[in-house]
């Protein structure tokens, strides 16, 4: 399981200091590039040099408690598959032990220019299910 620290700044929150919906899932994304990164992948050489992107097909989220300005978070991501243009996450946000959200994320794997279904590199599948 991969982990990320973000802390939240005034920017993510609504007028009552409280993490609006949407930024649970930009802070996921953030968690989904840096995971890449430790596995030697930058999603910006992935399209470049592979023309490969990755794009957010599904998100399934479940809200269990608010994260407010300031809270230091812990992003997760864990693997749950990895298919030849699919691959689905499981993440989650906490603060300290306490969870906030959980998210299933499913990812689809596309050619950067004709944004048609593609395989994944077996290389880059293979550091996914290890990593």
């Amino acid at each position: 399981m991969f982990e990320k620290n973000i802390r939240v700044y005034y920017e993510d929150t609504d007028a009552g200091g409280i993490v609006y919906h949407s930024n649970y899932l930009n802070f996921m994304e953030r968690c989904r590039c840096d995971w890449l990164m430790s596995l030697g992948y930058n999603v910006a050489e992935l399209e470049e040099n592979q023309g490969l992107v990755f794009v957010v097909r599904e998100a399934a989220l479940i809200f269990e408690r608010p994260a407010r300005l300031f809270d230091e978070l812990r992003v997760t991501a864990e693997v749950l598959q990895v298919g030849k243009v699919k691959l689905v996450l499981e993440q989650a946000v906490y603060t300290e032990r306490q969870l906030l959200c959980r998210a299933t994320i499913k990812l689809a794997a596309l050619d950067s220019t004709s944004y048609k279904l593609r395989a994944m590199p077996s290389m880059l599948r293979q550091a996914m299910q290890a990593g």
